[in-house]
């Protein structure tokens, strides 16, 4: 007869399990990773559900990480190397283009301000570290989302419910996100102007950053119209750098 586990240890593996994946789990198929009986299971992830350690997905009858264990579990140990790794490339992509930029990180449906570089005689902007924005009206969050799988995006907007609106700009529905997303990735960059901060622009591209979505990005003031193609490269080489950083060191 196999030994009782220990509801804290199983809470553990839950967590280790959910941390692997790249997209959120049935119920059933963690209960049948770790072993564990059904009924365990579900009372285990409603527990856990409750002190934001993970999140429901009842559209999908999926569960994924929660906001809890983001910032104190592997999620948030592994931010380190990636904003250590990636503030050089960042400064001298502010150097380069006279501009300020950042990198997020996908938090939910939301994405979490982890660099800012201001660029001198750049007017202030509402991305602080540690801001999080709605991942669908930022250029940062569509770079992301353009690559998650479909049934993820779903997961975070199963319905108009799930969109919310900072200038009266963006998608408001799943339809008009899918179409969204669909030419970001035809471009290779996503784009926003006036979703986030009315007169500000933004152009983002995604770094391959594990089971963390990142993304790089520059914001501008509209009126002043720079080369956006020039800016785009200029973005997608450092999100690239950053990338090979990641993937190979220094």
């Amino acid at each position: 007869m196999a030994r009782p586990v220990p509801a804290a240890t199983a809470a553990l593996r839950v967590l280790r399990l959910l941390s692997g994946q790249p997209v959120p789990m049935p119920a059933a198929r963690i209960a049948d990773a770790l072993g564990l009986p059904r009924s365990t299971t579900y009372h285990l992830l409603t527990v856990m559900a409750d002190e934001d350690f993970v999140v429901h997905y009842p559209e999908d009858r999926t569960w994924g990480m929660g906001l809890a264990a983001w910032e104190v579990g592997h999620g948030f140990t592994r931010q380190e190397p990636l904003a250590r790794l990636a503030r050089v490339p960042l400064a001298r992509l502010v150097d380069a283009v006279g501009e300020s930029a950042h990198l997020v990180v996908l938090l939910g449906s939301d994405v979490l301000y982890v660099i800012e570089e201001r660029a001198p005689g750049r007017p202030p902007l509402v991305t602080d570290v540690g801001v999080r924005l709605p991942a669908h009206l930022t250029a940062s969050g569509r770079a992301i989302l353009a690559g998650l799988p479909a049934a993820q995006v779903r997961a975070l907007y199963p319905n108009r419910d799930a969109f919310v609106s900072r200038t009266g700009l963006g998608p408001t529905s799943p339809t008009e996100l899918r179409r969204l997303l669909v030419d970001t990735r035809a471009r290779g960059h996503a784009t926003e102007d006036g979703e986030v901060t009315s007169g500000f622009a933004s152009v983002a591209a995604a770094v391959a950053a594990g089971t963390i979505h990142a993304s790089v990005a520059v914001t501008w003031e509209s009126r002043r119209a720079p080369d956006l193609p020039e800016l785009a490269d200029a973005v997608r080489a450092t999100a690239a750098e950053i990338t090979a950083r990641l993937r190979h060191g220094p």
